[in-house]
């Protein structure tokens, strides 16, 4: 297979031709999903330049430095949608310099191809460009609606990239009709991405292999939280509740989740399955031990490593990997209908079962909501896996009231940290009040919990607060640096 169709050779230009092509004020549809799949060339070259600014930056998830970060630095953003986790970019997000819109992933691609935001340049990083359509990376998130909605288009084709990708991507165009997928590894569309080769105005060569996320490894707090996850899930198997084989698994991004899937592994569930939004290193290690029998994600996030076994082996990981766009992996039509296990960390927790997955202290953003919501709400189980604490002690994850809440108490059923799990169905406000406090909380946080339920129940009400002492936690943290009393 060749990297470029021999009917497109004549649009190959230099990546300073490519980025002179972006005007001011341009909105860009860019590749890229947990950092994987980002332009990285073009980006650079705009940075560089510092001719177009005012730019409006759309991706599928968080992208690499090379993208937020330099574009960032080179005060050429105005508006980022739908979710970042670049330092930088949070930096000046907070700071009111870049606005941000902060959506659920499932609803970009949609309210786009409805004609929501006019897209000027859809700008995609890709492994190869052929007669079949665009071979997208390890990454396809948002990339067809990109590719499909923009006036112009301008691919980097990155040699890097490894033209055995072919064939591990199901690449389906979302309609009125119901989407045609009951199985979590079904195949429903086609290899790349249809895309019309008369919007191409430009294509850039690369050579760029990009950076990888690292991971912590799992410690005592991670492997806690694992062990309640496993023992529960057991206990649902036991009575009837899950299939011995497990529902199909979603798990969000970061170390916890990866600690919760490495978990899995030694448990003695085998011929599991993921349908989920990206695919991590414990997730690979079950699919190459043989424990888990497939996926299906919009990108694959590995650290070098395992990067490594994933190139070295990718023809058995084809048999078994699936990339999908992300209006699919996080459809909620789809996650209803095949009833997921969906796990994701939040920020913080309420006594009532409330979470904030997006903003620290009520205020600052820290990355976005992702595709926590799109799960959480359609799920057929949801779990919520967090530290009692962080800061050393100095915050409580477990807190009288969320300071921001993305995720409301009719989404979560489940909480657990390194102290237990709180199965919160079927249960009051009251009574999950009483299970968060006594199974989830932190011992040296415990005792302040149960003093503040019992001066809220002298309010009354069905969910009981003290609304002058409710945010008291996080305010004293502001003034102090900790939420416990001097």
């Amino acid at each position: 297979m060749e990297r470029i169709a021999a009917s497109l050779r004549d649009k190959i230009k230099s990546v300073e031709e490519a980025a002179a092509l972006i005007q001011s004020g341009s909105v860009i549809g860019c590749s890229g999903f947990t950092l994987v799949g980002e332009p990285k060339a073009v980006p650079h070259e705009l940075a560089r330049q510092k001719k177009a600014d005012h730019l409006t930056i759309l991706t599928g998830a968080s992208v690499g430095d090379a993208l937020d970060g330099e574009l960032t630095r080179a005060g050429l953003l105005s508006m980022r949608y739908p979710y970042q986790s670049n330092k930088s970019m949070r930096n000046a997000i907070n700071a009111g310099e870049v606005g941000y819109s902060d959506m659920h992933l499932s609803h970009m691609p949609e309210f786009i191809n409805r004609g929501g935001l006019h897209i000027d340049f859809a700008l995609v990083e890709c492994a190869a460009v052929t007669e079949d359509g665009v071979i997208p990376s390890a990454a396809v998130g948002a990339s067809d609606c990109f590719l499909y909605q923009a006036d112009q288009i301008i691919l980097e084709v990155n040699e890097a990239l490894p033209l055995e990708l072919y064939g591990m991507h199901d690449i389906y165009r979302v309609g009125h009709e119901p989407i045609p997928l009951t199985d979590a590894t079904q195949r429903i569309g086609t290899a790349a991405i249809p895309c019309d080769f008369r919007k191409i105005a430009a294509i850039v060569v690369t050579n760029d292999p990009g950076g990888c996320p690292v991971f912590k490894e799992p410690d005592e707090v991670s492997a806690a939280i694992g062990a309640h996850i496993i023992s529960f899930l057991k206990e649902e198997v036991a009575a009837g509740r899950q299939p011995a084989l497990l529902s199909p698994i979603q798990s969000g991004v970061g170390s916890v989740a990866n600690a919760v899937l490495a978990g899995l592994g030694s448990s003695g569930f085998t011929g599991l399955r993921m349908y989920t939004e990206v695919v991590q290193d414990s997730a690979l290690e079950l699919i190459w031990e043989g424990k888990m029998a497939g996926a299906s994600t919009t990108a694959v996030s590995l650290s070098q490593k395992k990067l490594e076994l994933f190139y070295e082996n990718i023809d058995f990981f084809r048999e078994r990997l699936v990339i999908r766009p992300q209006e699919i992996a996080n459809n909620p039509e789809l996650v209803r209908r095949l009833g997921l296990i969906s796990m994701n960390t939040p920020i913080e927790c309420d006594l009532y079962g409330n979470v904030n997955s997006t903003h620290i202290m009520g205020n600052k953003m820290m990355n976005g909501i992702g595709g926590s919501g799109d799960f959480a709400r359609n799920a057929g189980l949801t779990i919520f896996a967090t530290a009692s604490v962080a800061k050393e002690g100095a915050i409580s994850c477990i807190v009288p009231m969320c300071s921001h809440i993305d995720h409301t108490e009719h989404d979560v059923q489940v909480i657990v940290t390194e102290q237990g799990l709180a199965d919160l169905r079927w249960k009051s406000p009251r009574q999950r009040a009483e299970l968060i406090v006594e199974r989830c909380a932190h011992p040296q946080y415990r005792p302040l919990l149960r003093e503040y339920l019992k001066d809220a129940a002298k309010y009354g009400g069905h969910t009981p607060h003290n609304l002058q002492q409710a945010l008291s936690w996080h305010t004293r943290y502001l003034d102090t640096g900790t939420m416990l009393p001097g």
